[in-house]
């Protein structure tokens, strides 16, 4: 049944990993980029998002530099997260629930160390997915030619046609994500994943480049070089 009022708009910013293969000292979320933090870029860009009803991050427990790296900050913020990115935003979305949100407002999942995001991109993804039935992710099709490695040299060519590499924001109900991620377990890496395990095939909407995710030592240095150049 189509929901009996509008339904809202939330933004989940799993913030509870540490980021090993990125060289940082400390989390990632937290290293110092472009005059101020990862995760502070990645929260202004969602500031400026103004359909956005509210933007809950989510923390480890034992998280204690948040505050101190975007004190300006006036979202919302639970210190509940998980050893998996599935587990954390599992727990984010009960806490959205606990918050009053219902199971047929939309919820987009954006991850804290993709700090090159635009409002207009957000934008884009709403307005593609608003009245989709199942909801959708921003993703780019795949360029390079592919390739399956076993013991560091080629296996084999594999074809690119029709392949996307998946970004954030993730965009889906609060109700049809939580019943996903409950039957996907902890092991799932997206939420699109989960919600392709259902049988639904969630909406690709066009992102950019730019909407990289910081992994790897480098990805630092380009994402500096980005932010001072806009």
């Amino acid at each position: 049944m189509p929901p009996t009022s509008p339904s809202r708009f939330y933004a989940l910013v799993p913030c509870a990993g540490v980021g090993e293969r990125a060289g940082t000292v400390g989390p990632k979320q937290y290293a110092a980029l472009a005059g101020a933090t990862v995760v502070g870029h990645t929260l202004r860009a969602l500031a400026r998002v103004d359909r956005l009803q509210q933007v809950l991050v989510v923390l480890s427990p034992g998280d204690s530099r948040f505050e101190g790296c975007v004190p300006w900050f006036a979202g919302w913020v639970a210190r509940i997260g998980g050893t998996t990115r599935a587990e954390t935003v599992a727990r984010g979305l009960d806490e959205l629930a606990r918050r009053g949100a219902t199971p047929d407002d939309w919820v987009l999942v954006h991850d804290a160390a993709r700090c090159m995001v635009r409002a207009e991109w957000i934008d884009a993804l709403i307005d593609a997915c608003a009245d989709d039935d199942i909801g959708g992710l921003l993703a780019l099709p795949l360029a390079d030619t592919l390739k399956d490695e076993r013991s560091g040299r080629v296996a084999a060519t594999v074809d690119r046609a029709g392949k996307w590499q998946a970004q954030t924001p993730q965009m889906f109900r609060l109700g049809l994500m939580r019943e996903a991620l409950a039957r996907a377990g902890p092991q799932v890496t997206d939420e699109a994943g989960a919600i392709e395990a259902l049988g639904h095939a969630p909406k690709l909407v066009r992102g950019a480049f730019e909407n990289f995710k910081l992994t790897f030592p480098a990805d630092f240095d380009l994402a500096e070089r980005l932010l001072r150049t806009r």
